[in-house]
């Protein structure tokens, strides 16, 4: 196991999801009843709210945005990280024999008269 620190949990992720759409949902009401209090006809108070709503919330609520940004960016590395330790397991692999078969494999491809084989990759890429 890696010693990262701990991605924040599902809970803290939903959580600033939650937060984030809530605040939206609140600025475009409050925009909204804005307009409606100076006598706007109500679709198009409601349809000003929501012009006005999506670049106010952009500005107003970029720290809740980056947070929910993090918490998820945090989510998928740390979830690619382990898949990562989990497909090395299963082939059997270290990270040194990894890294010293990539050497060997660096090295073979550099060394003076060797043959190339340009369809070599092609299985493992389809």
């Amino acid at each position: 196991m890696s010693d990262q620190p701990r991605p924040p949990s599902p809970g803290q992720t939903l959580g600033a999801m939650w937060l984030y759409t809530v605040l939206r949902f609140g600025l475009f009401l409050a925009l909204w009843g804005l307009l409606y209090l100076a006598r706007v006809p109500t679709l198009l108070a409601a349809t000003i709210a929501l012009v006005l709503s999506i670049p106010l919330s952009y500005i107003l609520l970029r720290k809740q945005r980056d947070r929910l940004a993090a918490n998820l960016e945090a989510r998928v590395t740390a979830r690619q990280a382990q898949r990562h330790d989990l497909d090395a397991q299963l082939t059997g692999d270290t990270e040194g024999e990894a890294d010293s078969q990539a050497g060997a494999d660096a090295a073979d491809s550099q060394a003076p008269g060797a043959k190339r084989d340009p369809g070599a990759g092609r299985s493992a890429q389809q």
